[in-house]
């Protein structure tokens, strides 16, 4: 049994044969549920064009919330590329004006690491890449912590750049990450002011105080601004596990106690599949890979599928999912338990967050059930 508190990161999937409406269903079943087992947290992500019902994450905690009357619930993590920082005061201060006290607000700078990626490769040439480091697999204190996967084809498709320019007006630039944080935080404390000195006042996020989260998947940025000012940061072991450890040190090591923290804060994220027994857990587990290769090849996340279908990856597209099928967490209760008992030890983090993909919302369901019993929750 373990004292840190265990949370739900859900992607509210769309399952191969399903649609989106049953998908939101689904989400809004898991969260009462996880509410009765004992979650802390019930959070959702935000992802665009994708079989995933998370497109809306705000409208969507907005459901949630309506839908339970204790759990904490937010969004993980709103992603700032692709909105103001006055439209996210505004959509949170009004979650929270709604369930005062039960409202997370997640922030991340994946829309604005895409594009910033889209510039370099623009003014990159063959002569001045450098070759990839190689690293081998490491194991940490019983964590895997697997070598770094290039994203190329990821950030090179098609698709990805089509997708920021959907996603903001024609012409628009997004802010620095670290100026769009300092306007969020102006905005619910009332003290917003332009460049130019002009005050606004966003109703009704003014005097509301939803939980600030800064999420990072590496030692860069997001964890030094976290830090800096004393905000709970959450480091993504379920995306990028080659730099989680990285991360959690880097917001420390730039940790300042602030009016919201005295000390740091990390949740840390894994996937896991917990079943009945080992081999059924892997049955489900099985098309995982799949569903991130579809991912990571650009075409963004295809329809969850079902093992029962579904062939076998490629050794070619194996490879280019192996860090994310060796760190995903998949077993019986015990199982699942002791390797996440181990990613707490490694990270030092004082709460995690579970994601759960199966193709059956029965087996979800049993999977976050089967968690939180042997969790202790």
């Amino acid at each position: 049994m373990s004292t840190v508190p265990l949370s739900v990161l859900d992607l509210a999937p769309i399952a191969e044969g399903s649609t989106a409406r049953q998908a939101l269903r689904n989400t809004l079943d898991l969260a009462r549920r996880a509410e009765v087992w004992g979650y802390r947290r019930y959070w959702v992500a935000e992802h665009h064009f994708v079989a995933v019902a998370s497109s809306s994450p705000a409208v969507l905690a907005g459901a949630i919330a309506a839908a339970t009357s204790r759990i904490r619930v937010g969004v993980a993590a709103v992603q700032l590329g692709y909105t103001t920082a006055a439209a996210i005061a505004e959509s949170f201060g009004t979650l929270e004006a709604l369930h005062p006290g039960r409202i997370d607000l997640g922030i991340g700078r994946s829309g604005q690491r895409k594009a910033e990626a889209a510039a370099a490769r623009a003014g990159d040439s063959p002569a001045r890449r450098q070759p990839p480091v190689p690293r081998a697999t490491r194991i940490v204190d019983g964590v895997v912590v697997p070598p770094p996967v290039p994203l190329d084809a990821l950030f090179a498709a098609p698709r990805t750049a089509a997708t920021f320019g959907v996603l903001q007006q024609a012409g628009a630039a997004s802010p620095d990450f670290e100026t769009q944080v300092d306007d969020i935080l102006a905005f619910f404390r009332g003290e917003f002011r332009t460049r130019e000195g002009v005050a606004f006042e966003a109703t009704p996020a003014t005097g509301e105080h939803p939980e600030l989260w800064v999420f990072g998947s590496s030692a860069g940025p997001s964890a030094a601004l976290a830090g800096r000012l004393g905000l709970p940061f959450g480091a993504n072991y379920h995306v990028s596990p080659s730099s989680t450890l990285e991360a959690v040190a880097a917001y420390r090591d730039a940790f300042r106690p602030s009016a919201v923290l005295a000390e740091p804060y990390v949740v840390v994220s894994a996937d896991v599949v917990v079943a009945d027994s080992d081999d059924r857990a892997r049955e489900l587990a099985s098309t995982y890979g799949h569903w991130a290769y579809s991912i990571r090849c650009g075409e963004g996340a295809r329809p969850y599928p079902d093992p029962s279908r579904a062939r076998a990856l490629t050794a070619a597209e194996e490879a280019v999912v192996a860090d994310r099928l060796v760190t995903q967490f998949v077993g019986t209760g015990p199982t699942v338990v002791e390797r996440l008992e181990a990613l707490r030890t490694a990270t030092g983090a004082d709460e995690l967050v579970v994601t759960s993909m199966t193709h059956d919302h029965r087996d979800r369901l049993r999977s976050f059930e089967l968690l939180a019993r042997a969790w202790g929750l």
